[in-house]
Formats: C-alpha cells, structure tokens, sequence
C-alpha cells in the first residue's frame, strides 16, 4: 500500500487469509510459506481429487508453487484442469507447479540402494528442486555391490548434503558416511523381506549408525529428507568464505 502498487481493498483481502484460509475440510496455512521455504504441502493420500484441487489451486494462487505428494495421475488430471502449468513425477508419485525463477544451487546428492527405493528418492529429490536445487541423482548403488558406489566417490566428495535412501537392512548410510566430510540425510524404506518389518529394520540400523553425521528421517519420508538437504545446502552457500 505505502508503495501504491495495491490497494486498500486488496491488500485487507491478502490480509483476510493470514494465517490461515478455512476451506470447511481444511484449513490453509499462508503462512507457511513466510516462515518456511516452501507453502503448505499437500499429502495427496487419504484425500479426494477434488479436495486435492481446492487446496492446491489457492496455494498456488497465492505463492506460485505447489507440492502434492503420495498422489496419482487421475489426481494430477483433475488438477491440471484448473493449473495448467502443473506438473506429474510418475516415480515420484508427486505433482508439482513452480512459477518463480531461481537459479539452482548445486550441492545436493540423492542415492538409493536399489531400484525399488527409486519412489522415495524421486520424492526427496523432486522436493529438494522445488527449493532451487540443481539435484544429481545416483540410484542402485547399495552395498551388495559396493563397487557401484565406490565409482561414484568424486560426486560424493563435491556434495554439500546427501540423501541416502535405503531399505532391507540399510547400511548404505553408514557407508557413505564413512566416505565423506559433510551431512548424511538417511531415509529409511519400507522394501524388504519379512524380517524388514516394513522399513522398521533398515530405520534401526540408520539410528545406530557408528559413522558420524548421519540425521534419519522417519521411513519412507521422501519430502522430509529433500526438505532438510535444501535448508542444508542453503545454509552452506550463505557461509562466508575463508
């Protein structure tokens, strides 16, 4: 208003909303997105496409961007309808809209353990984007091989954080941790056999970790651990230089 680029009306609109807009079935929070780096998320399971395109259509509205995850494509269509630049990670089972222009900053690694755990990696590394990252991917490179890995040690000694993505019994995290000097993200995945417990194994073995710098985040929780390596990154390019 002071600036006289909106006016009285609009801006006791913009106001009417903060922090929260109540849709009835939910409760948006704008706020969000001035207290964190993303808006409000939107977790696709357990909710009817409809109230799926509500949500996401007046989040976008107001901040430019969305992420929905644990969706579907029949969900994604519906949406699309009404946000056209809308866009679907099959692997990641995410849809996502980003209309402000940043540069991506490099720094971020997402591997996994083997091509089963490619969803929850794809939601990490989808989430980290999202932030303005330029996100390098590094998949089926667990330790039954280790070989795979041990190729790959230039990529991993450039990272500023790495998302480490693992099921059955899940030293992965532990491997690479023991590689390099900078922060581990380990996600746990609920792909296994029996004794796996659906991901409650691999989570064990992550929380035990004897390498130092190793964070876990909760079992298959792809956005949170892309969410945690882009607030990483982004705290170690504001660094200042020695």
């Amino acid at each position: 208003m002071a600036a006289g680029t909106t006016s009285v009306e609009a801006a006791l609109e913009e106001l009417r909303v903060f922090p929260y807009e109540d849709l009835g079935f939910a409760k948006i929070d704008h706020h969000r997105a001035l207290r964190d780096c993303l808006p409000e998320v939107i977790l696709g399971e357990g909710k009817t496409p409809d109230q799926v395109v509500e949500i996401g259509r007046r989040l976008v509205e107001r901040s430019g961007r969305l992420l929905v995850t644990r969706t579907n494509r029949a969900c994604f269509e519906s949406l699309r309808q009404h946000v056209g630049d809308a866009l679907y990670h099959e692997t990641a089972r995410a849809i996502t809209v980003n209309r402000r222009q940043e540069a991506p900053q490099a720094g971020v690694v997402v591997l996994c353990a083997g091509t089963s755990d490619l969803p929850v990696a794809e939601e990490a590394a989808v989430t980290a984007e999202l932030m303005s990252n330029a996100v390098q991917r590094l998949y089926d490179v667990g330790v039954a091989g280790i070989h795979r890995l041990l190729d790959h040690l230039p990529l991993l000694r450039e990272a500023r954080v790495l998302v480490v993505v693992a099921g059955m019994e899940g030293a992965l995290p532990s491997v690479v941790a023991g590689l390099v000097s900078v922060p581990v993200i380990a996600v746990p995945t609920s792909v296994g056999y029996g004794a796996s417990f659906q991901g409650l194994a691999p989570l064990l073995t992550m929380l035990n970790s004897c390498a130092p710098g190793v964070a876990v985040v909760n079992i298959d929780n792809g956005y949170g651990a892309g969410y945690l390596a882009a607030i990483i990154n982004r705290l170690a390019l504001s660094e200042p230089q020695e």
